[in-house]
C-alpha cells in the first residue's frame, strides 16, 4: 500500500512537471523579439590623421564616418572633395569633423598665408637666445617688442621704449603651432608677428634703425601699460637724485642715582663700573 502511494505521488510530480515545461514552452515561443530601431545617420568628412595648422589637405587625410543626424555639429562637410586642396587654419586631432571655419579657401592655398586674419599682417624679424627670451617665444605666446633706438648718435639721445604691447607670435622658424613638448624652448633665428599695417612700420623702422627685444606675456594679461621710455641720463637720475636718509641711533637716556646725581660709565681695561657724579 506504502508503494502505492510512492508510486501515485511520483506519476503526479511528473505530470506536474510536463504541463509547467509545456506552457513555459509555449509563452517564450509567443513572445516576439523587440525590434530595434533604426538611428538615422549622416555622412561626415573627419581627419584620419592628426593634422597641423597651415598643412594642406590631402585624399589620405581624410575618411568618411556615419554620425548620428541628431548630433551633427554645424558646418560639417560630407564630400570629400570639399576638403582636399585646402589648407588649415586650426589644427585638428583624428576624427574630428572638419568645419568650414577650420579651412581656408581654395584661392588661398596652405602654409602660413591662410592663416593670417583678415585687416592683419605677418613680419618677420631676428632673433637670438636673448631676443627671443631663450627659446620660449614660441607659436601662439604673445610679447611686447622693446625698441633701443639712438636718433642723434649722441649717447645721451639713446632711448629704449615699449613700441607694441600684446602682439601674437604667429611662428618660430617655419613652425605654426607649438610641439608636443610646449615648456621646452626652441631655438630659432627668426620669429614671426601678427601686427595690423601701422604696427608693421613702426617694427620695420625699429628693427633697421636701433634693436628690438621681445619681452614674453602672461597669455591671460591683456593690459596695455604706457610707458615713457627711458634714456641713460634719467636712468640714473632717480637714484642720483634721491638722497639715502640717515639713520641715527637714539640716544639712550642717562641713568641717575636715587638722590638725582647722573651716573657714568668708568672702563678700566675689561672691567666696566657705573659711578655716580657729584656736584660740589
Amino acid at each position: 500500500m506504502a508503494r502505492m502511494r510512492v508510486f501515485v505521488v511520483l506519476v503526479m510530480a511528473i505530470a506536474a512537471g510536463g504541463v509547467f515545461a509545456y506552457g513555459t514552452y509555449n509563452y517564450v515561443q509567443g513572445i516576439q523579439p523587440t525590434s530595434t530601431q533604426a538611428i538615422d545617420t549622416k555622412p561626415v568628412v573627419v581627419a584620419a590623421v592628426d593634422l597641423e595648422v597651415g598643412a594642406e589637405i590631402s585624399r589620405d587625410d581624410v575618411r568618411v564616418v556615419q554620425w548620428p543626424a541628431a548630433s551633427v555639429p554645424n558646418q560639417t562637410l560630407s564630400d570629400p572633395n570639399l576638403v582636399i586642396g585646402r589648407g588649415l587654419v586650426m589644427a585638428m586631432v583624428e576624427n574630428e569633423p572638419f568645419l568650414e571655419l577650420k579651412l581656408a579657401s581654395k584661392e588661398a592655398g596652405a602654409g602660413l598665408p591662410p592663416v593670417i586674419p583678415t585687416g592683419l599682417r605677418a613680419i618677420s624679424v631676428k632673433v637670438n637666445e636673448v631676443i627671443g627670451v631663450a627659446g620660449y617665444v614660441l607659436p601662439g605666446t604673445r610679447v611686447d617688442v622693446v625698441a633701443t633706438v639712438n636718433p642723434t648718435k649722441s649717447p645721451t639721445d639713446m632711448t629704449s621704449k615699449v613700441i607694441l604691447t600684446n602682439v601674437q607670435v604667429v611662428a618660430a622658424g617655419t613652425k605654426l603651432e607649438q610641439t608636443n613638448d610646449k615648456d621646452k624652448p626652441i631655438p630659432v633665428t627668426v620669429v614671426t608677428l601678427l601686427v595690423d599695417p601701422a604696427e608693421s612700420e613702426r617694427l620695420t623702422l625699429a628693427s633697421t634703425e636701433g634693436k628690438i627685444q621681445l619681452a614674453l606675456r602672461n597669455p591671460l594679461d591683456t593690459t596695455t601699460p604706457a610707458t615713457r621710455g627711458i634714456r641713460p641720463a634719467a636712468l640714473l637720475a632717480d637714484a642720483a637724485s634721491t638722497p639715502r636718509p640717515i639713520v641715527r641711533a637714539a640716544r639712550p637716556a642717562p641713568a641717575v642715582t636715587a638722590q638725582g646725581y647722573p651716573m657714568v660709565e668708568i672702563i678700566r681695561g675689561d672691567e666696566r663700573a657705573q659711578e655716580p657724579v657729584r656736584q660740589e
